[in-house]
């Protein structure tokens, strides 16, 4: 089996996350700047076997796209054409951002800890992979 990568979009900075390669643990991976993630992914898929990317899709509460869906929708055609073996499906990520926040409280994290917002990030992305893997 390969590894399935999670990617929690953001403007600035992405999150990722990764499975083993029994597609049974979810893990964050880290989180890259946006400007450089086709490159990272790129360099990540060389040297490990990926199967599917996940891309968080941000919704509002009605269920309409949220505002950042333009700028994912754009990541997606880039990704398509730099990696186009690699399939990507779409996963909800309403609520995310509060649950990696939540989590870090529960695991123990001093304050200035928990304002280090790549690390939020990289626990949404791990997030979104583990609702995948265990709906």
């Amino acid at each position: 089996m390969a590894r399935i990568l999670a990617i929690d979009y953001g403007k600035k900075r992405t999150g990722i996350a990764v499975t083993d390669e029994m597609q049974l643990i979810a893990s964050g991976l880290t989180t890259v700047r946006t400007h450089d993630l086709i490159k990272f992914l790129k360099e990540y898929v060389a040297k490990e076997n990926v199967e599917l990317f996940l891309i968080g899709e941000p919704k509002q509460m009605n269920n309409e796209a949220s505002e950042s869906e333009a700028l994912i929708k754009e990541f997606i055609r880039l990704l398509t054409k730099a990696l186009p073996a690699i399939p990507i499906k779409r996963v909800d990520e309403r609520f995310t951002s509060k649950m990696a926040f939540q989590t870090m409280i529960d695991s123990g994290l001093k304050k200035k800890q928990r304002q280090n917002k790549s690390l939020i990030d990289e626990i949404s992305a791990t997030i979104i992979l583990q609702s995948y893997l265990y709906k």
